[in-house]
């Protein structure tokens, strides 16, 4: 078992989608089906739950201050005096939002899928500032972890039911050259949420796996934290040295969870990661 902490305990349904906010130097995570936004500040403890009008299914910083929401309807801004508007509202019945990702140039990459997790009936789109929406993946079923390299040039991507952790080169908002990176073994679970540390490596959280691992750029895998719950979902770097791995996990359909499932778990000193770009809107 790592020596992972538990950084906030709490019983999240579905606790999502960590993000390090250096501006405030708090922790972003959500839990999609409870419709909250959490922060927690490391260096004081101190908390906060924001209860959303629908399921969310990410929360970035946004440059200006504020937040920008993945929500199922859409995308939204919340400013920083807390006012909610929508900046591109495009509902679609059993249908909602999932994982995001800021791109280096400060547009969100933001995932969709259907409740029920049917093949091809999620997308995934670059929304920029001004609400322009692109279309960017129109075929996949759990649209989840996306990220960029150090130097923006791959995109990495995960549509869960595949198995796979694909890489895509990136440049000027467009990908190309989609290939797998690693592929996660039967029994080991799913990949689910996942971040790029500076060493180019990709960390991975792996649904039903009680896992989070660790890939080179070459795909080998050089790392496993094994956690004491099976639903773990997402993990990001933060901190003040972005050198502990933040870790959320989620209680939905286990009979007998575990103690901290539901919580946010932290790794101490597990690597080093990439300060993430705020969403230029």
């Amino acid at each position: 078992m790592s020596s992972y902490e538990v950084a906030v305990r709490a019983e999240a349904t579905l606790g999502e989608g960590p993000t390090w906010d250096p501006a405030t130097g708090r922790l972003l995570w959500i839990d999609i089906l409870g419709a909250r936004i959490h922060t927690y500040d490391p260096s004081s403890g101190r908390r906060t739950v924001r209860t959303t009008d629908q399921h969310i299914g990410a929360v970035k910083p946004r440059s200006g201050g504020g937040l920008v929401l993945n929500l199922r309807d859409g995308v939204a801004l919340l400013d920083p005096d807390g006012s909610f508007r929508w900046l591109h509202r495009e509902p679609v019945p059993g249908r909602r939002a999932n994982d995001a990702a800021v791109a280096p140039d400060g547009s969100l990459w933001a995932g969709t899928m259907r409740y029920d997790e049917a093949a091809g009936g999620g997308t995934l789109s670059r929304v920029t500032g001004d609400g322009t929406v692109e279309p960017v993946l129109d075929d996949v079923a759990v649209s989840n972890g996306t990220g960029f390299s150090p130097d923006g040039r791959l995109m990495y991507y995960i549509d869960s039911p595949t198995r796979r952790i694909d890489v895509f080169d990136h440049a000027d908002g467009r990908i190309t050259n989609r290939r797998t990176l690693a592929r996660i073994e039967d029994g080991a679970g799913f990949p689910d949420g996942l971040t790029v540390d500076a060493d180019g490596c990709v960390w991975v959280a792996l649904w039903d796996g009680g896992a989070v691992r660790r890939y080179t750029p070459a795909g080998d895998l050089d790392r496993v934290l094994t956690l004491p719950t099976p639903r773990v979902t997402a993990c990001a770097f933060g901190g003040p040295d972005l050198t502990d791995l933040y870790v959320t996990t989620a209680r939905v359909g286990l009979t007998a969870p575990h103690p901290v499932a539901g919580s946010l778990l932290v790794v101490p000193g597990a690597g080093k990661g990439l300060e993430q770009p705020a969403f230029a809107g």
